[in-house]
């Protein structure tokens, strides 16, 4: 049964409520809220059993291909517009959230889909790596949506113009909190990755495994954002004007499409820290050395 779902299952439920939020902006409607409320849970809920029956089915290490991490990531927006459109009902937030879940879906279909390779030295600090990563990069989309909605806002009421029939956006104060929050999550998370992913390439060419040179290509781009995220956080706790106001939101903007254009090229660049080709066989055997059996110590 959980065999049958696909991508295109969710997909097509996440597009139906996405249609639905931009039929807000034409006429109004009494159901229309708990009708797409209902197609984005059975979206999510046809998400989450695609990915648990991923996991459960993997030969190797679950979900640890980077087809599994663009899911997750459109996973994690998907449950924060379903819980922000529950607690903000007739606003507009689906339109900039729901474009994201559906790109992150988008880009998964060109990742590969096999595991990177798993060692037992640093099985702990690669699962550290990706997630401070995956929620690093979450923050970045979530920033860049709400940087959007900022300027639409203020770009209305700077004109003075009446709210349109159906977009209804989130108070401007309430749009820099999340703003600012978002932008030093992100540099939080994905210096935390970064550091991560530095101790556990010492740890690989320590050890004589799969090491990645630090002039390679992911890692150069990795080093970049990271720099940029960190100064993007300093400057908006620091300078109290980039608190508030457009410069936030500009600060959020130029942050998503930095790292936006970085994952485009990332399938191009040569690089050895794109996963390799191995068979299933071997990918299982490896990851059951890194797991010794319940009750047992690994010699």
């Amino acid at each position: 049964m959980l065999s049958g779902i696909s991508t295109l299952c969710f997909a097509a439920s996440y597009s139906v409520a996405l249609v639905l939020e931009a039929t807000r902006l034409w006429f109004r409607s009494g159901v229309r809220g708990a009708v797409m409320l209902a197609f984005a849970a059975a979206g999510l809920l046809a998400h989450t059993l695609f990915l648990a029956y991923r996991a459960w089915t993997a030969e190797g290490p679950p979900l640890s291909s980077a087809f599994d991490w663009y899911l997750l990531g459109a996973w994690s927006v998907a449950c924060v517009y379903l819980h922000a459109s529950y607690a903000n009902p007739g606003k507009s937030i689906g339109l900039f959230l729901l474009p994201l879940v559906l790109a992150l879906i988008g880009l998964a279909q060109f990742a590969p889909k096999n595991p990177f390779p798993t060692h037992p030295a640093t099985q702990v600090w690669g699962a550290i790596h990706g997630i401070f990563l995956l929620i690093g990069y979450v923050a970045v989309f979530l920033g860049f949506a709400a940087g959007l909605m900022y300027l639409a806002q203020s770009y209305r009421l700077k004109r003075k113009q009446l709210p349109t029939q159906g977009l209804r956006l989130p108070s401007l104060e309430w749009l820099e909190k999340v703003n600012h929050g978002m932008i030093v999550l992100s540099a939080v998370m994905v210096t935390a990755g970064f550091l991560a992913g530095i101790l556990l390439n010492a740890i690989s060419h320590r050890r004589q495994l799969d090491y990645v040179p630090w002039s390679d290509p992911v890692v150069l781009k990795l080093a970049g954002i990271t720099a940029w995220l960190i100064a993007a956080a300093l400057f908006s706790t620091l300078y109290r004007p980039a608190q508030r106001g457009r410069k936030v939101a500009y600060l959020t903007v130029a942050s998503f499409l930095l790292l936006a254009s970085l994952l485009l090229v990332s399938p191009l660049l040569d690089s050895e820290h794109q996963p390799r080709e191995e068979s299933g066989k071997i990918a299982a055997a490896r990851f059951k050395l890194a797991v010794p059996p319940d009750g047992e110590g690994r010699p």
